[in-house]
């Protein structure tokens, strides 16, 4: 009976899964998307061995390898043939390229977010949407159009670097990016907290970084009718004043110092004060942080609650380090501005999609671990490896084989297992080897 009971819930959530891939799939085939992401309205409009659609699902297949052999291997699998075979030259995939706004992801990844909380039921943190925001760099090919467009990071020896920088919202209990952008290296990080923070609603609390806060940037924040908590540097006056108080939370008013004044107006925001609260934290290694907050209700959110919750914030650090070691983000596909654009956002969306197949599977490998030393939790870099291919499928079988081939996903998610074990900490690594990819020179995948 219970098996029964197991059975019938693991085919409903395999159900909710292919409800997620068909309505993104009708969503790319509809004239409307195709019309309104091709470069001219004559793209896309003859019957090609790789049309729209095909196209999007080559570039969110995890692509890292050579243009000739992902094809040729993306192809095998669509066929189902023993030995692959020459469907579609590289030139022929970097003509249609050219063809393809990189915004179709963007708009792709929104309709994904939309879908997973729509059809599951998102974890949460005492009733808000939990997200971090951190930015990073990353490499670029020594190509003229792309170092001229992105910029270049000076060095002491040797050619200077073309440098990306990106920023995104990240979900950080469910393990999904939200919002993401790529710009030129010059654009900072506050700046691109900007553009992502238009996109926030009420019921999120933002988690920042010590190098995020900014008088302008909460007030921003305050504007959509969210929340934050951010880790403040001890040189700002009011935290100066908080640490000598020796008290271990205190209710403060911030007024805007003449710094974020001319932002505040350029983004039309008040400058008047704001009520907030500062939390003192004493880590274990003996440092003292100091977190500010919006959550200014000692009773509904006690002092108690905000030493794990800034904390929270480290999964958005392992994405990252999944993007880029895992799914190579560095390993820029073509030779173009357009490209970078597209494989950063076909990468997300990808990742996403990843997490959000995923997601139904957590709460039975929890169960299962319940008599085991330790909780356990999906091997997320397992299930990257196990959907590459799969992705293709996915959005070219029917519903009967798309139900299938979810729940064998399933079946080797809940054999992709780690241990999460509480308390462990390690030192940051401050210099780290770095492994560069070059157009001429890729992995065989």
């Amino acid at each position: 009976m219970l098996q029964n009971q197991l059975r019938m819930a693991q085919k409903l959530l395999s159900n909710m899964c292919a409800n997620i891939i068909f309505s993104l799939k009708k969503y790319i085939l509809s004239e409307a998307f195709i019309s309104s992401h091709r470069q001219s309205p004559k793209d896309f409009t003859r019957n090609r061995k790789l049309p729209f659609h095909v196209l999007i699902s080559f570039l969110i297949n995890f692509v890292k390898g050579s243009y000739q052999d992902e094809l040729d291997k993306f192809f095998q699998a669509l066929r189902q043939t023993e030995v692959s075979k020459r469907v579609v030259s590289n030139a022929a995939l970097a003509k249609a390229r050219m063809k393809l706004k990189y915004e179709a992801f963007i708009e792709l990844n929104q309709h994904l977010v939309a879908l997973f909380e729509k059809i599951f039921t998102p974890k949460t943190w005492y009733g808000f949407r939990l997200i971090a925001i951190d930015g990073t760099t990353f490499r670029l090919p020594h190509i003229k159009e792309i170092a001229d467009h992105f910029g270049v990071w000076e060095v002491r020896k040797g050619t200077p670097c073309p440098m990306a920088r990106v920023s995104q919202l990240f979900d950080s209990l469910n393990k999904i990016t939200l919002h993401a952008v790529i710009s030129p290296k010059s654009i900072d990080e506050r700046e691109q907290a900007m553009e992502l923070f238009f996109n926030l609603m009420p019921r999120d609390l933002v988690l920042l970084d010590r190098g995020y806060p900014a008088f302008w940037l909460f007030k921003l924040i305050a504007s959509t009718h969210a929340d934050f908590c951010a880790r403040i540097s001890s040189k700002w006056n009011i935290v100066i004043s908080f640490l000598k108080s020796g008290k271990k939370e205190e209710i403060v008013k911030l007024n805007a110092p003449h710094t974020s004044i001319s932002m505040c107006h350029q983004l039309g925001l008040d400058t008047n004060p704001l009520k907030l609260r500062l939390i003192r934290i004493e880590l274990d290694s003996g440092e003292t942080e100091v977190l500010i907050t919006s959550l200014i209700d000692t009773k509904t959110h006690p002092y108690d609650l905000f030493a794990e919750l800034y904390h929270k914030r480290w999964p958005v650090e392992e994405d990252y380090k999944t993007m880029k070691s895992r799914l190579q983000l560095e390993n820029i596909t073509g030779k173009s501005v357009l490209s970078v654009y597209q494989d950063f956002h076909a990468k997300v969306f990808a990742k996403n999609l990843a997490s959000v197949l995923s997601f139904p599977v957590q709460n039975e490998i929890e169960k299962s671990g319940k008599k085991e030393k330790y909780v356990h939790q999906l091997n997320f870099v397992q299930a990257l490896s196990k959907v590459k291919y799969v992705i293709a499928l996915l959005f070219q079988r029917t519903r009967k084989k798309v139900l299938k081939l979810i729940e064998d996903l399933h079946d080797i998610f809940i054999q992709s297992t780690e241990p999460i074990r509480p308390g462990r900490k390690f030192p940051r690594k401050h210099k780290v080897s770095v492994r560069r990819h070059f157009i001429s020179y890729k992995p065989i995948s």
